[in-house]
């Protein structure tokens, strides 16, 4: 089985450089790997000593960078190597300050796993959630690395608990230890005999608690929301756009709404502009207008989204009509927002908690939407006792960094 995941990589190789003729997504992942080893020669010596990070895509970086921050105080002397697989992670986080080195990962074959370890050399790595690269494993135990999985989620259906999985449970012996969000996680390697496991529970609420933190404001997002009640849609696709739009249109109530598609591109960003009949402004066209007297703001950017739910009332957050399903619901939660969302949230713990705690309001159709709505709007109470319930939820929750870190700066010798 080895020998023909090691063949499949080889064509899958190949038929990356194909596809990226035609995706620049692709293309971003077939270029950005060509420079990896020399970026890694020039800017690690023999002499460092490093500490590797895997993240698959943005949210693994999200979710691993309260580690990262501690191991850095931790290990100050230490350089950080930070791989993503997805562009969607490196390219938004390629110039990250929390990382000395940030690169894409080179496919999992044995001379890249190899020529990587040789470069990095690094004396501790952390796998973040999941993503078991088979070579780079292997590679690891042979040189005998202490590694980790973080905040990891694991669940029947993976390969590793069916009768076929062998090479892949094989795999998970790498790891020095597992730190798993939840009991059944815990249980499932526990039934292949895996006892080096601790529930530390899931770092994205460090991460999210930490905003709290830190200086949240916009000004032009002040300027626009001007004491109004507003509703802030986050990550939204094409299906949430479709009910929202008719929502907006349609409403009497003095409400205000800030839109930060998922994707913005400028033909889609177009077309949900066209949709709206209110007065509506796109960030990219903001300047020289009287933000105070528009009702829709279209936010065709990235990075600002989680400074915009400090100013919500009311959040909902998109995603949850496709699959996996919803999108981040614990940085609205932080900020005490009642949140709706769409009915494909169960891949998703948090949402799933959320949702039966009922802070957060899943919605299937257009009339549930609009109920809603309507509900929150007009109910501060409502709106307050909703928020209040996802506030605790994530302040109860924090902690698992402390777990992590403890357990490794008490066995790091």
């Amino acid at each position: 089985m080895f020998f023909l995941y090691n063949i499949l990589l080889v064509l899958a190789s190949q038929l990356v450089k194909v596809l990226a003729l035609f995706s620049p997504k692709i293309k971003l992942f077939v270029d950005g790997r060509k420079t990896v080893f020399d970026t890694l020669a020039a800017k690690i010596n023999p002499k460092d000593q490093t500490i590797w990070f895997h993240a698959a895509s943005l949210g693994e970086y999200e979710q691993g960078l309260p580690v990262m921050e501690r191991i850095k105080q931790e290990f100050p002397k230490h350089k950080i190597v930070l791989t993503f697989f997805s562009p969607s992670g490196y390219e938004v986080r390629k110039n990250n300050a929390i990382a000395d080195v940030t690169v894409y990962l080179p496919l999992d074959t044995k001379s890249n796993a190899q020529e990587f370890l040789k470069l990095v050399h690094p004396d501790l790595v952390f796998f973040i959630k999941y993503e078991y690269w088979l070579n780079y494993l292997n590679e690891l135990k042979k040189a005998s690395i202490k590694t980790y999985l973080i905040s990891g989620i694991f669940r029947e259906k993976q390969a590793f608990f069916k009768w076929h999985g062998g090479f892949y449970r094989n795999a998970l012996k790498t790891f020095e230890y597992f730190f798993v969000q939840n009991e059944s996680s815990k249980k499932l390697l526990q039934s292949l005999g895996y006892q080096n496991v601790k529930i530390s529970g899931d770092t994205r609420f460090d991460r999210v608690v930490s905003i709290l933190e830190r200086d949240n404001s916009l000004d032009f997002i002040q300027q626009f929301k001007d004491n109004t009640t507003t509703i802030v849609i986050g990550s939204s696709w094409p299906k949430d756009e479709s009910l929202l739009v008719n929502f907006i249109n349609q409403t009497d109530s003095n409400v205000k709404f800030i839109i930060a598609p998922h994707n913005i591109k400028t033909e889609q960003i177009s077309n949900l502009k066209t949709q709206i009949t209110k007065p509506t402004v796109l960030f990219s066209e903001k300047e020289g207008k009287n933000l105070a007297e528009l009702q829709v703001f279209i936010i065709d950017t990235i990075g600002i989204l989680t400074k915009i739910y400090s100013y919500a009332d009311i959040a909902y957050v998109g995603g949850g009509f496709g699959n996996p399903g919803v999108h981040n619901i614990l940085e609205p939660a932080t900020f005490g927002i009642p949140i709706i969302v769409g009915p494909n949230f169960s891949h998703f713990a948090e949402a799933t908690a959320l949702v039966n705690m009922e802070g957060c309001i899943s919605i299937s159709n257009q009339s549930e939407l609009n109920d809603a709505f309507d509900n929150l709007i007009s109910n501060e109470d409502i709106r307050h006792e909703k928020g209040h319930i996802c506030e605790t939820f994530v302040q109860m929750n924090i902690g698992a960094t402390d777990v992590i870190l403890r357990h490794i700066c008490n066995n790091s010798n």
